[in-house]
């Protein structure tokens, strides 16, 4: 897909300065294929691949492969995203939809939209400022930020960068007390919802297990020698050196003692089956968060939006359902919202706009969905969250 991208986009350059087409207009790159359109300012993208044809551009072929890619034969990685078009919305008509309010609650916040930011851990190959510049990129637009335990930052510059506390994803590791040392750090950065990712005792990345970090381009961003103790979040923790991201031992009986040692909401992030989802409800958590990393977990091949309405009828209401993957248009977010979810977050998409544009493409990509969803909304004749219904899906 990335050599795809480029020879396209080497195309256009070479057709743009062509003595035999002094005049070439973005109309005219636009009849070629959209898809070739390339913005030159956030301002100018009019959705989020536009973002990604951009951002494919600035990045390594390494990177790109980091941030593009699933596991094994990516079966997973491509259900997410064909399991929206799956599904088809109901176009309602003769309703006053003057005014629409995409607002909601959630963990006792009162957010702009049901969209957040997902946990995406090194970002610092998307951007050199990474996960402050993204932090940055919400501070106009009021959505809430997830940051992940391999941020390429601390929490403590990336609340300031954002301007208020932000939520936590742990990766537990495999030391209790380095586990404890990071709540204890993120409790005091003012995170009040802790996400506990369950979803990768182990994964099998084909198509980065190619790159070898000591050669390609790796090297001038990874420094030979360095293990997941040298990331920001393990900082001041005697962390050592053998320490993985990952604990493969960590039960039902975890998650407890987890919950029992720390002040902050906590939301199991992972859980794709009902079983799954009444155990979750039965160790008293606050929140279950529906995914399967982004199709880069496990290759069950079946997508997230299709296990949400399994999730969300066990749960039946008594704490929040969050669901990602795959998610791309705001169509795509009024159907996980129509089938019981109680907010979405996006990963890829805002990754994209990072790497295109910095803090301006964040901002841009949200404030993108966000319309998309208001649009959405009016054709389905719904006003606000109350009125979304499965009926407004076939």
């Amino acid at each position: 897909m990335a050599n795809q991208t480029f020879a396209r986009r080497k195309l256009l350059e070479f057709i743009a300065a062509s003595p035999l087409l002094p005049v070439f207009s973005a109309q005219a790159a636009q009849r070629i294929n959209d898809r070739d359109y390339i913005a030159d300012s956030a301002d100018m993208a009019v959705n989020v691949f536009d973002m990604e044809n951009v951002a494919i551009g600035n990045w390594s072929q390494a990177h790109w492969t980091y941030i593009s890619q699933g596991v094994e034969d990516e079966l997973t990685l491509r259900a997410n995203e064909e399991g929206y078009k799956n599904l088809h919305l109901r176009a309602h008509r003769l309703v006053d939809v003057s005014r629409v309010d995409i607002s909601t609650t959630l963990f006792g916040h009162s957010l702009p939209s049901p969209i957040i930011m997902a946990p995406v851990g090194g970002l610092g190959m998307a951007h050199s400022e990474g996960d402050k510049e993204a932090a940055r990129g919400l501070r106009n637009t009021g959505h809430k930020m997830i940051m992940s335990t391999a941020a390429t930052f601390g929490i403590e510059d990336i609340v300031e960068a954002r301007g208020e506390p932000v939520w936590y994803q742990l990766y537990p590791t495999n030391v209790w007390e380095i586990t404890q040392g990071m709540l204890r750090r993120a409790e005091k950065a003012g995170a009040d919802v802790l996400f506990l990712t369950v979803d990768i005792p182990a994964r099998n990345q084909d198509r980065m297990r190619r790159f070898n970090r000591d050669a390609d381009d790796c090297t001038e961003c990874h420094i030979p020698g360095t293990t997941f103790a040298d990331k920001a979040m393990m900082q001041g923790l005697a962390v050592p050196r053998s320490i993985i991201p990952s604990n493969p031992s960590m039960d039902w009986d975890f998650v407890k003692r987890l919950r029992d040692s720390t002040s902050m909401k906590l939301v199991i992030k992972g859980i794709t089956q009902p079983d799954d989802a009444r155990q979750a409800l039965r160790v008293g958590v606050d929140g279950i968060h529906v995914t399967n990393h982004g199709g880069r977990a496990d290759e069950s091949g079946f997508a997230t939006i299709d296990s949400l309405p399994e999730v969300v009828s066990v749960v039946r209401g008594r704490v929040p359902v969050i669901v990602d993957g795959g998610i791309r248009r705001g169509t795509d977010v009024l159907k996980a919202l129509a089938l019981g979810a109680d907010a979405v977050c996006i990963g890829r998409p805002y990754v994209w706009g990072l790497g295109a544009f910095g803090a301006a493409g964040v901002e841009k990509v949200f404030n993108i969905l966000d319309n998309e969803l208001t649009i959405a909304m009016k054709q389905a004749g719904v006003r606000n969250r109350e009125e979304i219904t499965r009926g407004i899906l076939r």
